[in-house]
């Protein structure tokens, strides 16, 4: 045996082998002394036996004391949903008849948790004038007096909503408040002020952990899977606060709303979702983390709803060509696409362009991060915000509105062709904005796009209208031109475009060598 490291031979071999097969046998069930006796251990040297055991010692012998704890305060949530409710969201989400293999990942993100009158583990899919549709999930309580998490998909528009503890006993149960955004819910038992309850995590958990997922798949009631957190900040593409942790611990429909245990017994996240392209579990699940159900739970418990702050900006995270055209030396911060008329960064000075690099002193990462810093203070609240604006650094103090509910940013966009030959270095064709119908007055309407050029492979569109290019506002194809020239001169490898699409304003930010 050999070691291609510098480090003295046969010792991490040695101590590696004994824990992996410790923890193969723990996850097993089997006793440590398997591992730690017989001939293979009494062979080993007298100072590497001494290291398995210590090793060995601090995996867990198995989780049944931990299940015996935690496993009484989990529920099966039962609801009855009418089909004309506006629910048709379930079956999109739950229905078996995607299995399209060739499909994008994205579409193998599946929130999971409900199953029809017949089919057990998904809704048959056949059309029915009118239905009342059976879902069952997961939740768990977190007060004696019968207060109870689970996912708002789970209840969402549920006429009843019955849930089942750990002995058999059924209790009705009621809707406090849900969160579409995080996709959680609280619901309420009445009747009884000592159910079996857990707590949640104080800490984050680790790359690595030990979790425990205990819920009710596919109808089965009381199932326990262990595994290990497999990461952490994982954007799916589910909401706009999506900061998830992924475990490996077998989770499938049905364990929605369901909770994930640290071996102390306490909730580090709700489960909520998949990576499944069959529908069922492979290894790879999406559990809301403890310190964000903390936080909407009490907001649901106290007011029944969510109020969170609002800055009222639409951003974009700065990527490296970004970055590049605005000289930064990092890839950080949220860069403003559009400052909402009347909002608190609009009403503070906040422009289309600037990067927003601090809240209150703490880095901001992207976009995401942003958004959730400041979607957990509540409105009124005072904060600095670190803006580069303009190649310049400042700091601008404002306070937080209360996020709207609904709130969308509509922008305008006719795709005509009034095609002025444009340039060559973006492969766009232009005219200005005035001269197109609907397009508004100001900037240029991209007319047509070179599939091959630099704008297309960044995802500029026809009837795209660009309002700035490298920091200048442009109105016709000689403002395009000169403002190109300008960052090409001033040794920039990409130029920065303000971009109004169909649906929002960003930034894109495209390589001047090409073209």
């Amino acid at each position: 045996m050999s070691d291609q490291s510098n480090t003295p031979p046969v010792v991490p071999r040695k101590i590696f082998r004994p824990r992996r097969l410790a923890l193969l046998a723990s996850a097993a069930g089997l006793g440590m002394a398997v591992c730690a006796a017989g001939p293979v251990a009494n062979n080993l040297p007298a100072w590497t036996a001494s290291a398995h055991a210590a090793e060995a010692a601090l995996a867990p012998a198995g989780f049944a004391d931990l299940v015996s704890k935690v496993k009484p305060a989990v529920i099966s949530v039962r609801v009855k949903i009418d089909e004309d409710g506006g629910n048709a969201a379930v079956t999109q989400r739950d229905g078996d008849g995607n299995s399209d293999q060739s499909a994008s990942p994205d579409q193998f993100f599946r929130r999971f948790g409900f199953r029809g009158q017949n089919g057990f583990g998904g809704l048959d899919g056949m059309p029915r004038q009118h239905q009342v549709i059976t879902g069952e999930g997961s939740g768990f309580f977190i007060s004696p007096d019968g207060y109870a998490v689970t996912n708002n998909h789970v209840v969402d528009h549920a006429k009843s909503v019955q849930v089942t503890t750990d002995d058999g006993t059924i209790h009705t149960a009621k809707v406090v408040g849900t969160d579409q955004k995080t996709d959680l819910a609280l619901i309420k038992v009445d009747g009884k002020k000592d159910f079996s309850y857990v707590k949640f995590a104080d800490q984050p958990s680790r790359i690595g952990d030990w979790v425990v997922a205990v819920g009710n798949p596919f109808g089965l009631g009381g199932t326990v899977t262990a595994g290990i957190v497999s990461a952490s900040g994982r954007d799916i593409g589910a909401g706009p606060y999506d900061d998830y942790i992924q475990i490996d611990a077998p989770i499938n429909k049905g364990n929605s709303g369901g909770p994930a245990f640290d071996m102390n017994g306490n909730v580090i996240g709700v489960n909520t979702a998949i990576f499944s392209p069959s529908g069922g579990s492979v290894g790879i699940g999406f559990d809301i983390p403890a310190a964000t159900a903390k936080l909407v739970v009490a907001q649901l418990k106290d007011k029944g709803y969510i109020k969170r702050g609002w800055l009222g900006v639409q951003v974009q995270p700065v990527t490296a060509d970004i970055a590049n055209s605005l000289g930064l030396k990092q890839a950080r911060g949220a860069i403003v696409d559009n400052p909402q008329a009347g909002s608190p960064a609009a009403k503070a000075g906040i422009e289309a362009g600037d990067v927003i690099t601090s809240v209150n002193g703490t880095d901001v990462k992207d976009s995401r991060d942003l958004a959730r810093t400041i979607s957990v203070m509540a409105p009124g609240t005072s904060v600095k915000l670190d803006v580069l604006h303009k190649s310049q650094s400042r700091t601008v103090t404002l306070t937080l509105g209360e996020l709207p509910n609904d709130r969308q940013a509509n922008a305008g966009g006719d795709q005509s062709s009034k095609a002025t030959p444009g340039t060559p270095r973006l492969g766009l064709s232009l005219a200005p904005a005035g001269e197109v119908d609907g397009a508004g007055d100001k900037g240029v309407v991209v007319t047509s796009v070179d599939p091959d050029g630099p704008a297309a492979e960044h995802g500029v569109k026809t009837g795209d209208v660009i309002l700035n290019v490298g920091g200048k506002s442009v109105a016709n194809v000689s403002d395009v031109r000169s403002a190109l020239s300008d960052a090409r001169s001033s040794g920039k490898q990409s130029v920065l475009l303000q971009v109004k699409s169909a649906d929002a304003t960003r930034f894109v930010a495209v390589p001047l060598a090409k073209g």
